[in-house]
């Protein structure tokens, strides 16, 4: 193996160094540094177009499918449909639990318009119910989604709110809802 004389290299870089000048030296530097700026760039910038793409590759992958039960045969839903009914011998009972949902959250109710009938296509009976209530615009809201939760067979078909005055604190509301229930024929 060939021993490097250090002292030798130094002699040699110095005098090269002489030769070029101040300012070669200062353009040679920079050149230095130039290269490892360039040595730390390039891998880096290799390492960011890499993950850009694995990126792309990620948002072209189609959705994952998501698992489907089989789906249930129209008779089995139609008999959960009808099993979600209320009972129409009960109605009165739902009345007082919207009567009672009204007095928990502070409305004044009055005598409400009641008004039962039956559709022949879907063979199930409906009692509308419709309450003018006053109080204030929190309580009728609470009230309203309260009898929805306290009676699941029921659907909000209306609200409507009428203030006399601006700065009144209640208002009055007219409330009507829908109670779907069994009917003959029923499945």
């Amino acid at each position: 193996m060939k021993q490097i004389n250090l002292a030798a290299l130094w002699l040699r870089l110095s005098l090269a160094t002489r030769a070029i000048g101040p300012v070669g030296g200062a353009a040679l530097a920079v050149a230095l540094a130039a290269l490892l700026v360039l040595a730390w760039a390039i891998p880096a910038s290799e390492r960011q177009v890499q993950q850009q793409q694995a990126a792309l590759v990620e948002a072209a992958r189609p959705p994952a499918t998501p698992v489907v039960s089989p789906e249930a045969s129209a008779n089995a839903n139609l008999a959960l449909f009808y099993a979600s009914l209320g009972e129409r011998r009960y109605v009165g009972e739902q009345v007082k639990t919207l009567f009672g949902v009204a007095a928990k959250t502070g409305l004044v109710l009055r005598q409400g318009e009641y008004k039962a009938a039956y559709d022949q296509n879907g063979r199930l009976h409906t009692y509308q119910v419709t309450l003018p209530v006053k109080g204030s615009y929190q309580a009728v809201w609470q009230f309203a989604m309260l009898a929805l939760r306290a009676i699941p067979f029921a659907a909000l078909d209306d609200i409507g709110f009428r203030r006399d005055e601006i700065g009144a604190a209640g208002v009055d509301a007219r409330v009507r809802f829908t109670l779907y229930l069994a009917g003959e024929g029923a499945q």
